[in-house]
């Protein structure tokens, strides 16, 4: 038998002896008037003076971390994920039943204890305990002496013992909590509604995806878990509403790696008689706004670099200049599929997976466009640490955006850049239905290539279209990524609180 068995065991075997003593081990409810940290926030200023005089009777709970035999007096640390307190344990002080229960305790235990707050020979805020109760019992062991779980896959995996062993993980939580709240104050403030759109669909669209599939027996129908929102949310366009935003889950049958998990969280919104050029200052003032709100400056440490959010107006570069400077050649040098084809086999680049295998890559419909992101992703990207907006993506790889006046071969389209991470997407929405039509119809072709993540033709959405959708810019932003950035974490599995995992085996 392992030691952790041996562990287990004498734990049920206390647990035993509180039923033979007639204590519950895991009780319905409690009386408790305050955690560990609300103690100190309340209480934590007083001397021992005040509260003497004041006479703070209370019951706080927390789970026990620490227990020191001094003799006389046990002292027992109870915390709350923020902050412990220290009980002052007189055995002959008790009644019959708290004194029984001392010997049945073991670290990770919930108690409750009620007694009077006072400060301790060394002046450390206490509760000098006049009762001590059980209000779950830990039937297995936390992380060893409490220093901490240093296994990723275990803390991903067990985010509860995370949570306790480690009090960073919980920063990082409550940051990405802080980050939403600020978001939709934000959003609030400047009129935008907040919306929910369906997450099972019976056309998936909005991002090019490969989704995942279910079905509704009733109705013995094929649906698609929502790949994004996009699609739902001009139609609140076309009915009028003006300004609307999601904070969505969305999933996408896709890879994992340090920035991608199959299931995350994603803000969009919309703003009719917006393009993406006024976008591009609201994401500047929100993503400003949320850093001095949450951590107090607009200077975020990211993986040893400080990220300048508040020089402000951030670099704006074309995609196809940025590609031609990474190469370093004029911009006429990639101005066609063949020069692009060079250049991807020149450098030993994956073909995109839009393009049709067997048939030379500059020669292919649409080709262009592929090969141009293709180019960008390997060369460009990674290099885009301080905030950099991306302009004027290909038509190939953005069939929702309206084309420049200018040059129909490229959108208004942008994507933030930070810390070499793409941030946020956005463009002036197409809001011609002929066009998008015809689009849809594109990506129908590139789905008989064999790209199984280009677009639907969603039939519905044209004909919202038709009825009129005014002019509009639509953005969204990685919620994930987002707080990786203000947290400094360098995997997306930090700031999901259960990333998806392979089953442990056994």
């Amino acid at each position: 038998m392992s030691e952790l068995d041996d562990q287990i065991r004498n734990r049920r075997a206390k647990r035993e002896a509180l039923a033979a003593m007639g204590v519950e081990a895991f009780p319905a409810r409690a009386a408790v008037d305050l955690e560990p940290a609300e103690v100190h926030t309340r209480f934590g200023a007083r001397t021992a003076e005040e509260l003497e005089a004041e006479g703070v009777e209370l019951r706080v709970a927390g789970r026990l971390r620490a227990v020191r035999d001094m003799g006389k007096t046990r002292f027992l640390d109870l915390h709350d994920g923020r902050a412990k307190l220290q009980l002052l344990v007189r055995p002959a002080r008790l009644d019959d039943a708290s004194r029984a229960l001392l010997d049945q305790l073991d670290l990770g235990d919930y108690l409750l204890s009620r007694g009077r707050l006072i400060r301790s020979r060394a002046g450390e805020l206490s509760l000098d305990a006049a009762a001590v109760a059980m209000l779950a019992k830990s039937l297995r062991p936390m992380p060893e002496k409490w220093h901490g779980l240093s296994d990723l896959e275990t803390r991903y995996r067990q985010r509860y013992l995370d949570l306790v062993a480690n009090p960073e993980s919980r920063r990082v939580f409550e940051l990405r909590a802080a980050l939403v709240r600020g978001i939709r104050a934000f959003l609030d403030a400047r009129g935008y509604l907040e919306v929910e759109t369906p997450m099972m669909q019976h056309t998936p669209g909005g991002a090019t995806a490969r989704p995942f599939v279910t079905h509704h027996n009733a109705l013995d129908l094929d649906l698609y878990l929502r790949v994004a929102p996009e699609l739902f949310l001009k139609r609140l366009l076309v009915g009028g509403l003006h300004r609307v935003y999601e904070i969505n889950r969305n999933f996408r049958n896709e890879g994992i790696s340090t920035q991608h998990n199959p299931e995350f969280t994603m803000l969009e919104f919309y703003c009719a008689y917006g393009d993406y050029l006024q976008l591009m200052d609201l994401v500047e003032e929100m993503l400003g706004a949320l850093a001095r709100d949450v951590l107090g400056g607009e200077d975020l440490p990211y993986r040893g670099e400080t990220l300048h959010l508040g020089a402000r107006p951030w670099p704006r570069i074309s995609m196809r200049g940025a590609v031609a400077a990474a190469l370093g050649v004029p911009e006429a040098e990639v101005d066609s599929a063949r020069q692009l084809a060079t250049w991807l086999e020149r450098l030993g680049l994956e073909r995109p997976a839009a393009l049709a295998a067997g048939q030379p890559l500059g020669d292919q419909p649409g080709a262009y466009g592929h090969l141009l992101m293709a180019l960008f992703e390997a060369r460009v990207e990674p290099g885009l640490v301080q905030p950099t907006f991306v302009t004027d993506h290909p038509v190939e790889v953005s069939p929702l955006a309206k084309i420049r006046s200018d040059d129909p071969r490229f959108t208004e389209r942008f994507e933030l850049y930070l810390g070499g991470m793409e941030i946020a997407n956005a463009f002036s929405e197409l809001n011609d239905p002929d066009v998008q039509a015809e689009r849809f119809r594109e990506q129908l072709r590139a789905r008989a290539a064999g790209d199984d993540e280009a677009h639907r033709f969603d039939e519905d959405f044209v004909r919202a279209l038709e009825h009129g959708m005014p002019p509009a810019g639509g953005a969204g932003i990685g919620i994930d990524r987002l707080t990786m950035l203000f947290a400094d974490r360098s995997s997306i599995r930090d700031v999901i609180l259960f990333p998806l995992l392979r089953p442990e085996r056994g």
